[in-house]
C-alpha cells in the first residue's frame, strides 16, 4: 500500500497535468497509479491540500491548487508516477555560488526537503517556494561537483 504523502503528491499531479472535474474522475485516475481510496479519504485530503475548482479555459469547472485558478496544464500529460520518478524536476540554472531549481508547481518544497536531509556538502541550504529552489552553494564548489551530488536524488538533472 502506498502511503499518504505519495497519495497527496499524486493527487496534486494529476491535477496539474490533466483537467479533472469531479471526485469520481480522480478517483479513477489514482487508480490507474495504484491507489484505492474511498471518496471519504479523497475529499479529506483535497480539502488538507486547499484544492478548490475553477473555470478553465473551455468552461468546465475543474479541481485546481491554491494559488493556480489559471493554472497551465501541461500539453502532453504523463502519468503521475512518471512525473514522480523525477521529483517535479524542469531545470537548474547557476549564477555565481547560487543555483535555481525549476520544478512543476507544488514540487519545490518537497524536491528542497529532500536536498537538506541529504546534508550534500557542497550545497549549505536551500529556500523553495512553489515552483523554485534557491540553493546556496559552499564556496570553491563547482557547478558540475553540484550536479553530480543532485544526481543522487534527480536523476535527470544531468540531461540539461
Amino acid at each position: 500500500m502506498k502511503n499518504k504523502n505519495s497519495r497527496l503528491d499524486s493527487i496534486k499531479m494529476i491535477i496539474s497535468s490533466k483537467e479533472v472535474g469531479s471526485q469520481e474522475e480522480l478517483l479513477n485516475e489514482l487508480a490507474k497509479e495504484g491507489f484505492q481510496l474511498t471518496q471519504a479519504t479523497l475529499s479529506r485530503d483535497l480539502k488538507q491540500l486547499k484544492v478548490a475548482k475553477a473555470a478553465s479555459m473551455n468552461g468546465n469547472y475543474v479541481y485546481v491548487l491554491p494559488n493556480n485558478t489559471m493554472y497551465k496544464r501541461m500539453t502532453d500529460p504523463q502519468r503521475a508516477s512518471e512525473m514522480l520518478r523525477h521529483n517535479g524536476f524542469v531545470s537548474v540554472e547557476f549564477s555565481g555560488n547560487i543555483a535555481v531549481i525549476k520544478t512543476r508547481p507544488g514540487y519545490a518544497s518537497s524536491l528542497a526537503y529532500d536536498i537538506d536531509m541529504h546534508n550534500f556538502y557542497e550545497i549549505i541550504g536551500t529556500i523553495a517556494g512553489d515552483d523554485t529552489i534557491m540553493l546556496v552553494i559552499r564556496e570553491n564548489i563547482s557547478r558540475t561537483d553540484v550536479l553530480d551530488a543532485l544526481s543522487t536524488i534527480i536523476p535527470n538533472i544531468n540531461h540539461i
